[in-house]
């Protein structure tokens, strides 16, 4: 039997990377691909990894995506019915690209990965396929509900883009022929909100790699903490920084002064450069294979603190953690997506335990190993992405066998 043709929309160019959507879409592209003939479309600035990309896919299509902040995107947010999200990623270009292939292509099955790309495809027959990685109108929520100080004066404003971004996130969800979550408090809520009980769970995963550790890396010699690693353009990871370096980390260099803090990621040094000094390391890691990359970081620290106020999706960082045999300490928003027994594959906890917990851990060497094990053996067994890239391949099978 040929393959069958899938397309698959995705609003970056997949490839491991800090990012936890780009790294999710890679790996699951990966593995999908050796059952399905995939064709590409990334709505991108950024062509890191497109040569692999080739190798795997039967083609990729690259539209270029302009400046997220342009007046023309905040007027016409304004005056339309769409959100500031969704605006940001409407495109003719896009649409044109998405209309040719569908018309020449012969498709079996559209494969979205996001909603707000949704708009950009026109009415078809063809089975529609919706992932969506995180409940954005609740990340936006929270972050408005979060506003302070003067900045309260556009509280109103953003209350409207939430709304409309709740409205447009539950259309879709109940709209579109099939849709997947990645993690079960997110399925619960989506079909709970569209009113639907067929939502499918796709978790996320973690690359073999991370299993075996980097030669001649050791833990540091000084207690240290992890942050990371992020990318610090997305709200809730910026938000969890600050909260760490500015509320959490004193209290704990109080109480242990020999720890370092380390903050790793994309954007990080641009993000955070003001609280720089000796005791907290701000950098990026580098490219994967180098001698700072990820992996470097995971193993030579000695815990993972998360301060996470709001949940949805899963946290790729944590699965690289957890397999690397770092233990994590983090909030149960946090750890939503991963299921986890407390204190055995990890420590989750009330925001207001956060510091005792890190510090009871920071001084415990043995509890820090037993459980960087029970996480690591955890996520070998449940969260491959080999694993979720055939609970994909079913579901793409289901569909169009009817």
């Amino acid at each position: 039997m040929n393959k069958p043709n899938i397309l698959m929309i995705t609003p970056y160019l997949p490839y491991h990377s800090q990012a936890g959507g780009q790294t999710r879409s890679y790996y699951l592209l990966k593995h999908l691909a050796k059952r399905n003939n995939i064709t590409l479309i990334c709505f991108t600035r950024d062509k890191t990894g497109l040569s692999e990309l080739k190798k795997i896919c039967k083609k990729v299509i690259l539209i270029k995506r302009g400046k997220t902040w342009d007046f023309k995107k905040v007027i016409y947010t304004a005056l339309s019915p769409y959100p500031f999200l969704v605006t940001n990623y409407l495109s003719s270009e896009l649409k044109l690209a998405i209309k040719t292939e569908l018309e020449n292509g012969n498709y079996h099955l559209i494969h979205t990965e996001c909603f707000y790309l949704m708009p950009n495809i026109p009415k078809t027959n063809i089975p529609i396929i919706l992932v969506d990685q995180t409940i954005e109108y609740a990340v936006y929520q929270h972050f408005v509900e979060s506003i302070a100080g003067w900045k309260q004066i556009i509280k109103p404003f953003l209350w409207i883009d939430v709304f409309k971004l709740k409205f447009w996130e539950v259309f879709y969800w109940k709209n579109t022929h099939t849709v997947a979550a990645v993690s079960k408090d997110d399925k619960k809520l989506m079909s709970s909100m569209a009113k639907r009980q067929d939502i499918r769970l796709v978790p996320n995963g973690v690359a073999q790699r991370y299993f075996n550790p980097k030669k001649n890396v050791f833990k540091t010699k000084h207690p240290s903490i992890l942050f990371g690693i992020s990318n610090m353009k997305w709200m809730q990871n910026r938000e969890g920084a600050e909260l760490l370096i500015t509320n959490l980390w004193p209290k704990i260099k109080q109480k242990i002064p020999q720890a370092k803090l380390y903050v790793i990621g994309r954007n990080a040094p641009q993000t955070f450069q003001k609280y720089i000094n000796d005791d907290i390391v701000i950098k990026e890691a580098e490219n994967d294979g180098q001698t700072y990359d990820p992996q470097y970081f995971y193993q030579s620290c000695w815990i993972l603190l998360a301060p996470i106020k709001s949940g949805g999706g899963s946290r790729t960082k944590f699965f690289e953690a957890m397999a690397s045999r770092l233990p994590i300490v983090t909030t149960r928003q946090g750890m939503e997506g991963i299921n986890i027994k407390n204190n055995l594959h990890a420590i989750v906890c009330p925001y207001s335990k956060l510091i005792d917990k890190s510090i009871s851990l920071l001084k415990n060497r043995q509890l820090q190993d037993t459980i960087g094990k029970n996480a690591s053996i955890l996520v070998k067994k449940e969260y491959s992405w080999a694993k979720s890239a055939r609970k994909l391949n079913k579901i793409y099978k289901q569909i169009i066998s009817k």
